[in-house]
């Protein structure tokens, strides 16, 4: 199952099926989490040279019959070691802050959807386009009702659409206990948190389904509450939306 949330994305109907050696993130969709990802393989890059810079010393010293005596009590060695950390984390700190600037809030997004966490399922209320708010309910589906090639643990009957290119605000709140909203291939995590309205944004940059779970431990079928969001083009979208108000 955690291969399944982590590893699996179907992009504009292909299934990308996870090997038993895949460590790797998702194929990322939105502009936040390839930020994220960049910033994953540059802090590890960091850290092997960290790491094998200090065992290589280590091995050193331990093999090394003689040491400099200023090792132990030397000023430039002490400043050397203090401004290369500094340094280090100045490289840390620059990626970090530019992505928590792309993560804040959007000001004016195009489409706002809620999400609403329940025990054990979700449900979503679009309320931007008429009087009477358009919702649904999200449970997933059984095993015994999966058709082939869907992923157990991970189909939805009512899947999440949204448009692709567009900037979407997701309020998440729960009804009963603390839940979690999360899509990694679009790095949301967000907290639903009863009585009070968490926000997340989105932009996806193309068609695909992608899969997501309750992150926050919720209660006895907290593994069984799936997250389905389909993103499609405008005109799709308009279609999906018109037939859902029609019902």
């Amino acid at each position: 199952m955690l291969n399944n949330f982590f590893y699996i994305v179907n992009v504009c109907g292909k299934k990308d099926i996870p090997e038993s050696w895949h460590l790797g993130f998702q194929e990322a969709a939105a502009p936040v989490m390839e930020e994220i990802v960049f910033f994953h393989d540059q802090i590890m890059f960091l850290l092997v040279i960290i790491v094998i810079v200090v065992l290589w010393l280590l091995v050193e010293a331990l093999n090394g019959k003689y040491y400099d005596r200023d090792l132990i009590d030397g000023t430039l060695l002490e400043i050397v070691w203090t401004l290369i950390p500094a340094v280090i984390l100045v490289f840390i700190a620059s990626p970090s802050l530019k992505l928590l600037y792309l993560m804040d809030e959007v000001v004016s997004p195009a489409l706002t959807i809620k999400a609403i966490g329940h025990q054990w399922y979700w449900s979503y209320e679009y309320s931007d386009y008429q009087e009477e708010t358009l919702e649904f309910d999200s449970y997933m589906v059984p095993t015994s009702d999966l058709n082939s090639g869907d992923f157990r643990l991970l189909e939805v009957d009512n899947r999440l659409v949204v448009p692709i290119n567009t900037h979407v605000r997701i309020l998440v709140t729960g009804a009963d206990v603390l839940h979690s909203f999360a899509v990694p291939a679009l790095g949301i995590k967000t907290d639903a948190v009863p009585g009070r309205l968490n926000q997340a944004g989105i932009f996806i940059k193309r068609p695909g389904t992608f899969y997501g779970q309750c992150s926050e431990i919720c209660g006895a079928n907290h593994s069984f509450m799936p997250i389905v969001i389909e993103a499609v083009s405008l005109d799709r979208y308009i279609n999906w939306m018109l037939s859902l108000s029609n019902e």
